[in-house]
């Protein structure tokens, strides 16, 4: 059986007068192009979370800045970056 099925794949190659031989053969691009696609939408997702993370991640960066210049004490800084993170 092994035999026959190589020797027609060898002679005819995977179609056979517009028959397709190995019925799974389709669906392997198919799969390909749905992985690349979710691979695309999960990197856009990560994105869009990345850059709506940045305001807080600059708002808490000069609030550091005000805190190590001594602007600020440790109480306010403290109760302003909860502030910043619970709006997050």
């Amino acid at each position: 059986m092994l035999t026959e099925t190589t020797t027609q794949l060898i002679v005819h190659g995977p179609y056979e007068d517009g028959a397709l031989h190995g019925g799974f053969f389709p669906v392997f691009p198919f799969l390909f192009l749905l992985v690349l696609v979710a691979l695309f939408v999960l990197a856009g997702m990560r994105r869009r979370r990345w850059h709506a993370a940045a305001p807080r991640r600059e708002a808490e960066t000069a609030l550091g800045e005000r805190f190590a210049r001594g602007e600020i004490d440790e109480d306010e800084y403290r109760t302003r970056r909860a502030v910043l993170r619970e709006k997050g």
